[in-house]
């Protein structure tokens, strides 16, 4: 699995650490930047990652901001991203069985190490359960394609 990864400045550091973890999982990280915790604008970074998604050159994507805020709004105005800020396992995994996220944000400054990698973890190892779920990602889709063409 191949796994585009950014951040700004304030979440340089866990996505350094999500980055280790993810090797440990035998998972390839792609690293979009930040490179440092110099002060950095979010859409920057969120977009590399975000492209990868579409382009398919990575399954999926993890920004990380302070909050996790800004790299979820940036992400969501994407043509077929799915970006979801979770800050506990259980939304991890609903996003991913219900709204068939592609996208999981997570902000450095109120998601400590070890939950953040059990987020991760859950995000990565849940399936889309498709079913009626697929009906309404097939209307996000729609909507996505309308508000394009206004």
């Amino acid at each position: 699995m191949k796994i585009a990864i950014a951040s700004d400045h304030g979440g340089f550091g866990l996505k350094e650490l999500l980055k280790k973890h993810l090797e440990e999982r035998q998972m390839e990280a792609v690293d979009c930047g930040t490179d440092s915790e110099a002060s950095c604008d979010y859409p920057d970074f969120a977009e590399k990652a975000c492209r990868l998604v579409q382009q398919g050159a990575a399954d999926c994507a993890v920004l990380i901001c302070g909050t996790g805020i800004g790299m979820s709004i940036t992400a969501n105005k994407m043509t077929g991203i799915r970006a979801a800020l979770c800050g506990e396992p259980f939304s991890a995994h609903f996003t991913r069985a219900h709204n068939d996220a592609n996208v999981l944000c997570m902000g450095a400054r109120v998601t400590g190490p070890g939950l953040a990698e059990m987020i991760l973890d859950t995000f990565l190892d849940t399936p889309f359960e498709g079913g009626r779920h697929q009906r309404r990602i097939d209307k996000i889709a729609d909507l996505e394609r309308r508000e394009h063409h206004v």
